[in-house]
């Protein structure tokens, strides 16, 4: 598996090592999000948007002052095709309003950096070795993936990727992006989408699927998404966020 990994690395060429000692952090946080064929510019807009506006939110911010190190480690990568997953904000420490805000404004600011069909193996393990390579030490690491599809194209089999995350000790979790309205238009799939990121991508201890079925529920599914993260400890949501059934590995 770290062959797997250490291939990822080369074929993307995302990463940089660092020599630097490891500064602690509550959690390590990859905000994987999709920006493949399906997804057009005005949804990947409405992500970053829905992105900015939870890291900034005056509840999310109050859940890391809660953390024992009052502080997370987090980055926004977008991906796409298998040669196409591109970090949009570098590994940035947010431990208050100040910290959030210039993340969200170099999110908002950044150029659409990532095409092609999905290659949902690819964006797992390029987030894994993100958080394997990084400077921090979290007490818990996670994957944050989204995404409108949980097929995948070529690359990186998505089975070996998530067995390659949970092996060192990752978290998946999974927002499942249902919604398709003006400002999100991808398209829809004709099957349960939450249940197969239940199935085949999600896992970890107390992993979970939140789903964004409607524009306007967009940045409230990504704020209740990210207090349970940063909470570690989710508990069951009121509709419309549901919560897929948690797994455990």
């Amino acid at each position: 598996m770290r062959q797997l990994i250490a291939a990822v690395i080369l074929s993307t060429g995302v990463l940089e090592a660092h020599a630097a000692a490891a500064e602690t952090v509550d959690l390590e946080l990859v905000l994987l999000a999709d920006a493949s064929r399906s997804i057009d510019e005005a949804e990947i807009r409405f992500q970053r948007q829905g992105y900015a506006a939870a890291i900034t939110h005056p509840e999310v911010l109050g859940a890391i002052a809660q953390g024992f190190e009052q502080r997370i480690a987090v980055t926004y990568v977008e991906w796409g095709e298998a040669s196409s997953q591109e970090v949009v904000v570098p590994w940035t420490v947010v431990d208050g309003p100040e910290s959030a805000a210039a993340f969200a404004d170099a999110l908002l600011e950044a150029p659409r950096r990532a095409f092609g069909p999905n290659a949902i193996g690819n964006a797992l393990a390029v987030a894994h070795a993100l958080i394997e390579t990084n400077e921090f030490d979290g007490y818990r690491k996670v994957i944050d993936f989204s995404g409108d599809s949980a097929y995948s194209f070529g690359g990186v089999p998505v089975a070996e990727a998530r067995a390659a995350a949970l092996a060192a000790d990752i978290v998946i979790n999974g927002l499942a992006i249902l919604c398709r309205a003006e400002a999100c238009s991808g398209r829809p799939v004709a099957y349960d989408l939450e249940a197969a990121f239940a199935q085949t991508i999600i896992g970890g201890p107390a992993s979970f699927v939140v789903t964004a079925d409607r524009d306007d529920r967009f940045a409230q599914a990504v704020r209740r998404k990210l207090l349970l993260e940063i909470a570690g400890n989710p508990e069951p949501a009121s509709r419309p966020l549901r919560l897929a059934d948690q797994k455990d590995g």
